[in-house]
């Protein structure tokens, strides 16, 4: 990547001046949206940071509904939004549709060129497509690292209601946590706060991986954090409420721009992942939300029918993947009654692992790869949801709690087909 600005962004930005918080939001067509959420950033950096300057950076990737128009009209004066573009890109590689904005890393990038031209002390990125519940969302964000020096603030949701809740449940979380040995419940986040020095950082890489820059930066930013040494934590920022867009879910498409990046990273950070024993929590700022967690309803006969369908269907995929233990695993599995039907934690902690060292080792082609995945994510899902389906907030914390203990217990598994593939050939 080269760190510089279109010339007449980098003039905008020298007449803007500097500024200590930046609240960077990414668009493409989401005039609906931007102009409340515009609103709402002025109204929260003047009334929980009056002696700070702050200055929304509104990046938009070529809008045609009057996005940026919108957005221009929401800011109480014209120097608190500066307006920068960024390269759109097509969702070309995975399954349509494509769940976000295309070349959202690109806007995330710069969105923190600006900071850094800015001199700015926090950056955030909020996500355009939800809204928070929460009235001091954006002060619990900012906070921690303007008067804390924190370098990443992860959101903490109440509840999000969003079609990927499961995939940071049932691997997200647990995984990320048992690499790194950090226990942030959502590294990956389109609410987060960085600091300064973790924008240098970030752009002192270099080029960036043309798949973080089109679709995976959320996860990517995430896992910077906590491999690289970065001072971490969380803020509690309630419940958030997607906003309608016309864009059909695409699981498999979705499983695999949150899982690629993910799997990419464990390659480049497998020195220091493997050196990890254990995991510990870390700061949660912010007052917790009264809302009530829930599992979204949902049909788990539907799930499980999907898996036993994959079961028959993708037998010679799973088999280049997992080892004849897990497959039989898998066949108890697909002859058990829907009622009693339950995915073990450690078999699925494997399975997952499984996944990704066919994917680091390009086992076979890595979107198939993930796709195969998708079957068996729809099983952990239902076994999930057949056994909280009557519990309270607290019994669901105590079972991820008991998943990602799996996680960690199971994590020498993968550092020995890690190291040592071919003494484990399925």
């Amino acid at each position: 990547m080269v760190n510089a600005l279109p010339a007449d962004v980098e003039e905008a930005v020298a007449r803007t001046g500097e500024a200590e918080i930046v609240v960077g939001i990414p668009s493409f067509n989401n005039a609906d949206a931007v102009g409340p959420l515009v609103e709402e950033v002025d109204g929260s950096l003047r009334r929980y940071f009056p002696s700070r300057r702050g200055v929304i950076v509104h990046s938009d990737g070529g809008s045609t509904d009057g996005t940026p128009g919108r957005a221009l009209d929401a800011a109480s004066r014209p120097d608190v939004l500066l307006q920068v573009p960024f390269r759109l890109y097509t969702a070309q590689k995975l399954a349509e549709p494509y769940h976000g904005i295309p070349g959202k890393g690109t806007a995330v990038q710069t969105i923190f060129l600006v900071a850094q031209r800015l001199g700015a002390k926090a950056c955030v990125v909020v996500d355009v497509d939800t809204r928070n519940t929460q009235a001091d969302w954006i002060s619990n964000l900012v906070r921690p690292v303007v008067e804390e020096q924190f370098d990443y603030v992860a959101p903490r949701y109440a509840v999000r209601h969003d079609p990927g809740g499961g995939l940071a449940r049932g691997i997200i979380y647990p995984m990320t946590r048992a690499l790194y040995g950090k226990r942030i419940r959502l590294p990956v986040g389109g609410d987060v706060c960085v600091s300064g020095s973790f924008v240098s950082g970030l752009l002192a890489r270099g080029a960036w991986d043309a798949d973080v820059l089109q679709l995976g930066i959320d996860n990517w930013a995430g896992v910077q954090a906590v491999s690289g040494g970065y001072k971490t934590c969380e803020a509690f920022l309630g419940a958030t409420i997607a906003t309608p867009r016309n864009v059909a879910f695409d699981l498999s498409a979705m499983i695999a721009q949150v899982l690629g990046p993910l799997f990419r990273e464990m390659g480049r950070t497998a020195a220091a992942w493997q050196k990890v024993r254990g995991s510990e929590p870390v700061p949660v700022f912010g007052q917790p939300s009264d809302v009530e967690d829930a599992i979204p309803a949902v049909d788990p006969r539907r799930m499980i029918e999907s898996f036993r369908i994959g079961y028959k269907n993708l037998q010679e995929v799973w088999g280049i993947v997992l080892p004849p233990s897990t497959l039989i695993e898998l066949k108890q599995l697909h002859v058990a009654a829907d009622d009693g039907f339950r995915f073990g934690d450690e078999a699925w902690a494997r399975t997952v692992y499984d996944f990704a060292l066919g994917y680091h080792y390009r086992k076979m082609n890595q979107d198939h790869l993930l796709a195969a995945l998708t079957p068996l994510y729809l099983g952990w899902v239902a076994s999930f949801v057949l056994e909280m389906k009557d519990a309270g907030s607290k019994l669901r914390e105590e079972r991820i709690e008991r998943l990602c203990a799996a996680y960690e217990t199971q994590k020498p598994y993968l550092i020995s087909r890690w190291r040592w593939p071919d003494r484990f050939s399925p």
